[in-house]
Order: structure tokens, then C-alpha cells, then sequence
């Protein structure tokens, strides 16, 4: 049985949380991969830019290393989990602090040939 060809890209500890990423996750799963970079190009969300970076390391990785040609190219997986939060505090009365989450994602994309 032909096994199916993935190539994958991660970026680690980004510096936004997972709830904004996976909406653009769940936007671009199981688009091409060029119609998926010329949404994320044309949607002004939070996540976009490092999405385009992690998207466009998973293409070149498919070109690269597995010889794929990139017409053919959709996104077969992507999801966004959490990483480490970074807890600060802000100040507030009477000698009080409130804590603030600064939450880190891992981002992760996969593209596959498709027939």
C-alpha cells in the first residue's frame, strides 16, 4: 500500500494565545495551499502573519524534502495547542495584585499531495 507523503512545520512557544489561532486553524483546514496563504494574506486576525510564516515553512518543506510539487498542495492538518503561560501581575488596591495569563501557543501545519 502507497504510503501518503506528509510535510510539517511547527512554531513553538509563539507569543499568542491558541483560542486566536485556531480560528485561522479552522479557516484554512482542507483548503489548497495557495488559497489558504491568499486568505490568511487578506484576513486582518491576530495570528495571520505567524500562520503565513509556519504555512509557508510547511510548503518548502514539501518541495524540499519530499520533492511534492507545490500546485498540488493542500492543508491536511493544522492545529494550534498551549504552551507555557507566563503569569504576570497587576497591581490593584489596597496592596492587592490580579494575575495576568500571557499565554504561548504551539502551531503546527501539514500539507499533503493531493491526486
Amino acid at each position: 500500500m502507497d504510503e501518503k507523503k506528509i510535510a510539517r512545520a511547527e512554531h513553538k512557544y509563539a507569543r499568542i494565545s491558541p483560542r486566536k489561532v485556531e480560528i485561522i486553524c479552522n479557516m484554512i483546514r482542507g483548503k489548497k495551499a495557495n488559497v489558504a496563504l491568499a486568505l490568511m494574506e487578506n484576513t486582518p486576525k491576530a495570528g495571520c502573519e505567524l500562520m503565513i510564516k509556519v504555512l509557508k515553512s510547511a510548503m518548502a518543506n514539501a518541495e524540499n524534502n519530499f520533492e511534492m510539487d507545490p500546485e498540488k498542495l493542500f492543508v491536511c492538518e493544522t492545529f494550534a495547542t498551549g504552551g507555557p503561560i507566563l503569569k504576570r501581575g497587576m497591581p490593584r488596591a489596597q496592596g492587592r495584585m490580579y494575575r495576568i495569563n500571557k499565554r504561548t501557543s504551539h502551531i503546527m501545519i501539514a500539507v499533503a499531495e493531493r491526486e
